[in-house]
């Protein structure tokens, strides 16, 4: 099954890394996509942008409303996530607790919805 692991994070807590600090935790990141990756359990990764380059969209009576920044003021935002397959949640979760970000800040585990795609016809 397939599961979502959204690391949040302060982004005031981010920039305070140094740049040593900085190199260590991606050295950790990049150890464990190998080892999640040579046991078939990674599926993607990626590191966002800080929540100053965020843009919100919504649309209210079919009109597009479109404003700087994430979505709700909270003091951690979405930092990254990590799709991987796990065989259940204690695994999923086993794989959240090894993300460097688990020690300092926090990572949601979310099941993603498996949907059949409906066949495509020319």
């Amino acid at each position: 099954m397939e599961y979502l692991l959204l690391i949040c994070q302060n982004d005031a807590n981010r920039a305070k890394m140094s740049s040593d600090q900085e190199a260590t935790i991606y050295q950790e990141y990049g150890a464990l996509i190998q080892d999640l990756t040579a046991k078939g359990k990674f599926l993607g990764a990626n590191q966002l942008k800080p929540t100053a380059m965020a843009t919100t969209v919504r649309v209210r009576d079919g009109k597009r409303v479109v404003t700087d920044g994430p979505f709700a003021e909270t003091k951690e935002q979405l930092g990254g996530y990590f799709l991987v397959n796990a065989e259940d949640l204690d695994e999923a979760i086993e794989i959240a607790a090894r993300i460097p970000a688990a020690r300092t800040e926090c990572v949601e585990v979310r099941p993603v919805v498996q949907r059949r795609q409906a066949a495509v016809t020319s």
